[in-house]
């Protein structure tokens, strides 16, 4: 019969998955998922203009893309629609819950040392000397309301997905407090939610 779905969205988001073997997607499969696993726009894998439809525009698109794989996995017929999660790390955190804030057709979700509130990343990671004039352009002082609008933060008020929030305690790049951020919102939204610290670890081993 159908299995539950699992959609796991890559980092970066300037990167992309492949035909290559990766031990956390075959340990999801032999727990009985169905692994969804996909380049959206904004993936280095179709060339520099594909990469670049989010620039400046990050997330927005890609969370279409992500859907409508979704959607063709459960046309297979091996999927159940009723039963679908989602998980990512980094900018596959952050997508994990931009999701989250936009439907509610997933049972839960993980989202792994996310972005949160864009003002307050690019003011805490270690990448903040590229990361505001790279991705937006301008600082957020100067363009609040376009940090905030890209920010799954703003979306809080509608997620209803039990959501696990996970984030390693040396991460400097997408700092604990963008994690402990999202966990304390959904917390005073009494949603059922769970964050997860990891000792000693960074961005790269989490």
């Amino acid at each position: 019969g159908p299995h539950p779905v699992l959609l796991t969205i890559h980092g970066g988001p300037y990167a992309a998955y492949g035909p290559v073997f990766a031990s956390e997607l075959q340990l999801y499969a032999a727990a009985g998922y169905v692994v969804v696993y996909a380049n959206p726009r904004g993936s280095t894998s179709y060339g520099f203009d594909f990469a670049n439809q989010i620039n400046h525009d990050y997330p927005s698109h890609d969370y279409d893309d992500l859907m409508s794989v979704v959607d063709a996995a459960i046309a297979k017929g091996s999927a159940d629609p009723n039963r679908l999660y989602v998980t990512g790390g980094s900018g596959g955190g952050l997508l994990s819950a931009w999701i989250v804030g936009r439907t509610d057709r997933f049972k839960a979700a993980a989202s792994q040392k996310p972005v949160i509130n864009w003002a307050s990343e690019v003011l805490t990671t270690d990448g903040y000397n590229f990361m505001a004039t790279s991705w937006f352009g301008k600082m957020p002082w100067e363009d609040p309301q376009g940090y905030w609008k890209r920010s799954p933060l703003s979306l809080v008020g509608n997620v209803k997905t039990p959501t696990l929030v996970i984030v390693g305690e040396e991460d400097h790049r997408t700092p604990p407090s963008e994690a402990e951020q999202y966990f304390a919102a959904l917390q005073l939204r009494a949603v059922p939610t769970a964050l997860i610290r990891v000792p000693g670890q960074g961005h790269g081993n989490l």
